[in-house]
């Protein structure tokens, strides 16, 4: 089964109808308190490429990833891009220390969030411990994978680089849209080479070879894992 990426159209904002409450930062929320949480925020849509904030901007919002995927980076001194990871539905972005968004988050295609002014949401979580403590759950998986990726970019070849991305991609969509050997993959070559710190031939070879092994097939718009225990000892290597 291939998985939808693509965002539709907001059709109202009611947060008990939300699909991807479960996974997000009001899954902590009771029914009282989600009709108040509604209140809070709007949907907002963007198109393909478009710039939901940018890095060392003042951060004024925070934004909970309804639909879409998008692509999180910074920008090199040299002028060179360097993902620092994807977000799907359900991530919630936006919270930092300083007060500056410390990354640039573009749509890769179409994105609806639901966008909370921060004045508005601090009020709202003061007297939250239990919204307070998802929050920090959240951040401390988002602490986890930015340790998993600095791993990644070590001393691993481009193959171990590429079977690890694909097979850590495939595990979140798993716990949003259920067991698939298929894996839909909405960004391109070079967006996976920005954030595995690879060129963007380097990345078409290993997919190349990968296929040719037998270990992936490459579909329109994704993968399909043909031998998911090789992919796995590529990764664990």
């Amino acid at each position: 089964m291939k998985h939808s990426l693509v965002a539709v159209e907001p059709n109202g904002h009611i947060c008990s109808d939300c699909s991807v409450r479960k996974f997000s930062v009001c899954a902590s929320l009771d029914a009282n308190e989600v009709r108040d949480f509604e209140h809070l925020g709007r949907h907002v849509a963007f198109a393909p490429c478009e710039t939901i904030f940018s890095e060392e901007e003042l951060t004024s919002s925070f934004y909970n990833v309804l639909d879409g995927v998008m692509r999180l980076y910074k920008l090199l001194p040299d002028g060179r891009r360097q993902i620092v990871g994807f977000a799907l539905p359900g991530d919630f972005l936006g919270m930092n220390i300083s007060g500056r968004h410390n990354f640039s988050a573009d749509a890769i295609g179409p994105v609806i969030v639901c966008q909370f002014p921060k004045a508005a949401f601090a009020r709202f979580i003061e007297e939250k411990p239990h919204l307070l403590r998802r929050i920090n759950e959240l951040a401390i998986r988002e602490l986890s994978q930015a340790r998993d990726h600095m791993v990644l970019l070590g001393r691993r070849s481009a193959e171990e680089k590429v079977a690890t991305f694909l097979l850590c991609w495939r595990e979140r969509l798993i716990l949003l849209y259920g067991p698939s050997n298929t894996v839909p993959l909405p960004m391109s070559r070079q967006d996976i080479a920005d954030f595995l710190g690879l060129t963007i031939e380097t990345v078409s070879r290993t997919f190349t070879k990968l296929e040719r092994d037998r270990i992936i097939e490459i579909i329109p718009g994704g993968i399909s894992f043909l031998d998911l225990a090789r992919a796995e000892a590529l990764a664990a290597a």
